[in-house]
C-alpha cells in the first residue's frame, strides 16, 4: 500500500474517532444542559417566579454538595467516582426491574426472569417450532431496541 494512502486511512481513522469523542461529548453537554434547565424550571415553580442565589446553588448542585458534606467537607476523586458508579448502576437496575417486574412490586424473582425469557423466545421463534433458527435471528445482532415486533404470532415487522 502506497504512503499516501496509509496516511489517507489514518487520517480518516483518526477524524472519525475525534468525531465520535466530538459527538460523545455534545451529547452528554445537551443532556447536562436539560438537567439543569428542568432544575431551574423546578425551583422557579417553587418560589415566586424568581430565584435567588441559595435556590439556584441549591438546584444545581444540591447533590455534589451533600456528597461534601457527608465527607467532612471534602471530596476526593474516589469518593465522587464510587458515588457516580453507584447512582448509574442504581439506574441500570431500576431498568432492569422495570423490564422484568411482571407484579409490579419492585422485586425481581426467578418466575419475572422466566417470563421474560419465554416471551422474547416466542418472540424469535417466528415460526413456532420450539426452536430459534439462525434464520429467525434479528439482523444485524441487535435484540429489539430499534426494531419493531409484530403482533400476537410472535413474528417481526
Amino acid at each position: 500500500m502506497r504512503k499516501s494512502t496509509k496516511l489517507a486511512l489514518a487520517f480518516v481513522a483518526l477524524a472519525g474517532a475525534v468525531g465520535t469523542t466530538a459527538y460523545a461529548e455534545n451529547n452528554a453537554s445537551a443532556r447536562m444542559r436539560e438537567g439543569m434547565m428542568m432544575r431551574l424550571s423546578k425551583a422557579m415553580k417553587d418560589s415566586d417566579g424568581t430565584i435567588t442565589f441559595d435556590q439556584f446553588s441549591d438546584a444545581m448542585n444540591a447533590r455534589l454538595k451533600k456528597m461534601v458534606a457527608d465527607n467532612g467537607g471534602k471530596l476526593t476523586v474516589a469518593q465522587l467516582a464510587d458515588a457516580l458508579e453507584k447512582a448509574r448502576f442504581e439506574r441500570m437496575a431500576k431498568r432492569i426491574i422495570a423490564r422484568y417486574d411482571t407484579k409490579g412490586d419492585g422485586t425481581l424473582t426467578t418466575d419475572d426472569i422466566t417470563g421474560r425469557e419465554k416471551k422474547v423466545f416466542s418472540m424469535l421463534d417466528r415460526n413456532n417450532d420450539g426452536k430459534i433458527e439462525k434464520s429467525e435471528l434479528p439482523k444485524g445482532g441487535r435484540m429489539g431496541g430499534h426494531r419493531q415486533w409484530g403482533g400476537g404470532n410472535g413474528s417481526m415487522q
